[in-house]
């Protein structure tokens, strides 16, 4: 059985609201980079990219991150643009869903290699399961949920959904 959480208005209600705290976090930067994991992340983070880029000045730069979910420490952690292109700037890392904190702790230990100006990081949804020490400084909605039941988020043009199943 599947609740839908989030509809497809919430939804983008959510990506503005994030999208304009991230800009308020860095009205001065002439360029934000959002790196978005590869799969769901990816496809939220070019959400947060096109309100950005109605609201800022601001380049907004695209950057996938790419790794095994299933074994990141195995894979290893690339992004589609070069560490010389995000050293010394901020960088906001995007997923769409923060369960156990393993996808996303491997993300922000990839960009840790180089300094940088900020780092945050941006989830749709928080589900409280955390097995490290990571947070999502930009959040739509946090739940409380059983370690049986799982999020599915689901981006379809004009019908974004998140789905709690059983």
């Amino acid at each position: 059985m599947a609740n839908r959480i989030l509809s497809h208005d919430q939804i983008q209600h959510k990506i503005k609201r994030i999208a304009y705290q991230i800009y308020e976090a860095n009205v001065d930067e002439p360029e934000i980079i959002i790196a978005g994991i590869e799969g769901g992340g990816l496809n939220f983070a070019k959400k947060i990219q096109a309100v950005l880029q109605k609201i800022t000045e601001a380049n907004i730069v695209l950057c996938k991150v790419i790794m095994d979910k299933s074994n990141p420490l195995a894979s290893g952690v690339k992004t589609s643009i070069p560490e010389s292109e995000y050293a010394n700037k901020s960088v906001v890392l995007v997923d769409d869903v923060l369960n156990s904190g393993t996808t996303l702790i491997y993300g922000v230990h990839h960009f840790l290699r180089v300094p940088l100006k900020q780092l945050k990081t941006a989830v749709l949804v928080n589900r409280n399961h955390k097995k490290y020490p990571v947070k999502a400084d930009y959040k739509g909605i946090s739940l409380s949920t059983s370690l049986q039941e799982h999020i599915n988020v689901e981006f379809k043009a004009k019908n974004d959904s998140v789905f709690l199943t059983e």
